[in-house]
């Protein structure tokens, strides 16, 4: 039985502070953790006793023990920045192997705790104060400032472009992340730039998959449809890509990733598991015309700046018979490539939706927003 919002709201107070935005009737809820980067840990679209929808790691969260490589705590929302991978890395040290033993989150995306600077009942915002080095050397002053902010019900279905549905619950809430160049020294492409990278956890099921639209073309103008071989090849019955969506097993048994570039991204993807019929959304911020994305690809790169605009991530092992991060699959989003003068500042937006009902409903909004029907997401990968 999946926890309520209830239960992990009462969780969490157990072992850190939390700010929980609402709406007037206390129907949709935000639990935000400051101390773990202003992230949004869960949410419900009905209220005390409905559905927790963000993934928690209740046994890491309770140990209370740091470890060194990444400390995976959940949250459908967490500020993260890029790139992974590459000569201007900031999650490998300079010269070491691109493989996971050297693999190391920076402690300020990982470990340290944001400033509360206010919040409301419908809004909260943040601020942190950092230093990062990449592979090549290159360090960057940063400032962060992040404000997460409930969404009203008319609010949501407007940025879905749709009227209201009858019986269905929704719960809206988004981002709004600043990066700000502090040092004295403009950041160049030459020694590597920085991205904003927003990443959200959700409970992975044999019934979840990410869908993910993108512009139809050539490869010759617009570039792949998806780069999936971030972790080696993903089978074919895991992966499925048609002219206009891009879809992946979120069943967290098999370590996949997906990345769609910034001409092929639409601004939005999403999940949808078929058995608790909880469709997801996420909505971000993509700048017309700008094609510069950091890369993460593990590897020393001919282009840096060739990366990605959105991210699906499934969990799973590692490498065989190693332990999972999760088990989660993650929707994710970035910023262009930050080129910034002394002062200057980036933002990036991400909205995250969920809705639950009828599925009928559902369909409607998958068809608007997604692009495909709920019935074409279920069969596209059909369960073993």
């Amino acid at each position: 039985m999946d926890a309520t919002f209830r239960d992990d709201l009462a969780f969490l107070r157990k072992h850190t502070d939390v700010i929980v935005l609402s709406d007037e009737q206390g129907t949709a809820q935000v639990a935000l953790a400051p101390v773990l980067q202003g992230r949004v840990m869960t949410s419900t679209a009905e209220g005390d006793s409905g559905r927790s929808l963000g993934w928690i790691n209740r046994e890491r969260i309770a140990s209370g023990q740091a470890r060194p490589h990444i400390n995976v705590f959940g949250g459908e929302d967490r500020f993260w920045m890029g790139p992974e991978g590459g000569q201007y890395s900031i999650f490998f040290a300079k010269g070491a192997p691109f493989d996971l033993a050297h693999w190391f989150v920076p402690e300020a995306l990982d470990k340290w705790p944001f400033q509360t600077l206010s919040h409301t009942r419908e809004r909260a915002q943040f601020a942190a104060d950092f230093a990062l080095t990449n592979y090549s050397d290159t360090r960057f002053e940063v400032h962060i400032e992040r404000e997460i902010r409930l969404l009203s019900r008319e609010s949501a279905w407007q940025s879905l472009g749709l009227p209201a549905l009858p019986n269905i619950a929704l719960i809206a809430f988004e981002s709004n992340n600043k990066l700000v160049n502090a040092g004295w020294e403009p950041w160049r492409k030459e020694t590597g730039l920085l991205s904003i990278w927003i990443a959200g956890m959700f409970k992975a099921s044999p019934a979840a998959t990410i869908v993910v639209p993108i512009q139809p073309g050539p490869q010759s103008e617009l570039g792949v449809a998806v780069t999936s071989d971030y972790f080696g090849a993903v089978p074919a019955d895991r992966l499925k890509v048609t002219e206009n969506t891009v879809l992946l097993r979120a069943d967290a048994n098999f370590r996949s990733k997906i990345g769609i570039n910034p001409k092929r991204s639409c601004g939005k993807l999403g999940s949808y598991d078929t058995r608790q019929r909880v469709l997801t959304l996420v909505q971000f911020t993509q700048p017309p015309g700008v094609h510069d994305y950091v890369s993460s690809l593990w590897k020393l790169q001919d282009d840096p700046y060739s990366g990605d605009a959105s991210n699906g991530y499934n969990d799973g092992p590692p490498a065989p018979g190693a332990t999972p991060f999760g088990p989660f699959y993650e929707l994710e989003t970035s910023s262009p490539a930050a080129a910034l003068a002394p002062g200057g500042s980036l933002n990036h937006t991400h909205r995250t939706i969920h809705l639950t009902g009828p599925e009928s409903g559902l369909d409607t909004v998958a068809r608007a927003v997604l692009g495909v029907s709920v019935t074409q997401i279920a069969t596209a990968l059909p369960l073993k």
